[in-house]
């Protein structure tokens, strides 16, 4: 490897680990109640410099920055996952209707429950939107193998979007007000509410399976030069794609269970960081397609909670705002070439 592309890779992860430490401050010390930097330090080294600032970074900003923070990586690695899959650059969890599949799921589940006047636990809700993800997956795969198109691909992941979110739409107009006030809420997308015990559960889900997802990368690469290849170096087809199945859909569960269905940060993320990079190699878009997401939706989060303050946007509407236009550029793009 000559020694400028070295060089750019560590410009490059230079830049994206700046971003996150960044963004990461901002999310802390910009809101309502303006905390500072200081503050933020002497918090850091068990000082409180104020009850309520103490309180409110402790038990609001900082989980919430760091749900973010977990939930934005995971999300745009989803993403990566399924873009390498389907050999896709447009290909993510909300086009494809995976987030609204496991939305549909988490929604009856939470339903179920709160007839019964029992608190759904972020376990049960991960598992709920695991089971919808993995449905709408199928659902994908079986369109898939019919359509070789592109277009198509997406119109039938739209498709299969609508028809979840339907279903949803159902389950809403019959639960009861309390329920419909939660469901509406929770089905807008929004980092709000985390606590720490979510961001404990999130990190050990996600960090595990992003270190299973990086030990795939030499097969992943192989992958990536056709099936024929894959096999000749010993590459077992149907367990890589088992393992990109089964890892993409348990990284956009633990996304729609704990902030909501978020739009096009798994398409956005990872294209923009092949471009800083000017690689697809998997041992270097894995790291680096986390940190990608976690920048963006921190940017993102920050602008959805300040932006009209002290009304909160929901964090899809600002992710629309600036992943649709990417999305719209890669497809123009490609039609070009």
């Amino acid at each position: 490897m000559d020694s400028n592309r070295v060089r750019r890779y560590q410009i490059a992860f230079f830049i994206l680990a700046a971003g996150v430490v960044l963004f990461l401050i901002l999310n802390i010390c910009i809101g309502s109640v303006r905390i500072s930097l200081t503050d933020v330090v002497w918090a850091a080294l068990g000082q409180k410099s104020s009850e309520t600032a103490d309180r409110i970074l402790w038990n609001i900003r900082l989980p919430r920055a760091a749900a973010v923070l977990i939930l934005g990586g995971a999300l745009s690695l989803a993403g990566y996952l399924l873009q390498t899959f389907f050999n896709n650059p447009i290909a993510g969890p909300f086009v494809l209707g995976i987030s609204s599949g496991a939305k549909m799921t988490v929604a009856l589940v939470m339903v179920f429950f709160m007839e019964r006047g029992t608190r759904v636990t972020a376990a049960a809700m991960i598992l709920a939107a695991f089971a919808g993800a993995m449905l709408s997956m199928g659902f994908v795969l079986v369109t898939a193998r019919r359509m070789n198109h592109m277009s198509m691909l997406i119109v039938s992941g739209i498709m299969i979007g609508y028809i979840c979110s339907a279903i949803t739409e159902l389950v809403v107009t019959f639960a009861n007000d309390a329920q419909i006030v939660n469901l509406h809420n929770w089905s807008r997308g929004s980092f709000s509410g985390m606590t720490w015990e979510n961001v404990e559960l999130m990190t050990v889900i996600v960090f595990l399976t992003v270190f299973a997802v990086f030990l795939m990368s030499k097969p992943l690469s192989a992958y990536q030069m056709g099936d024929a290849y894959a096999k000749n170096v010993g590459v077992n087809l149907m367990l890589l794609r088992v393992c990109i199945v089964i890892f993409s859909s348990i990284l956009s569960a633990c996304i729609v269970a704990f902030a909501g269905p978020i739009s096009f940060v798994g398409i956005a993320a990872p294209h923009l960081v092949k471009k800083i990079l000017n690689t697809t190699e998997p041992i270097l878009m894995i790291p680096a397609s986390f940190l990608g997401g976690s920048v963006f939706c921190l940017f993102c989060d920050l602008l959805a909670r300040t932006m009209f303050a002290p009304t909160e946007l929901s964090i899809s509407t600002v992710t629309a705002i600036f992943g649709a236009p990417i999305v719209l550029w890669i497809l123009i793009k490609r039609k070009k070439t």
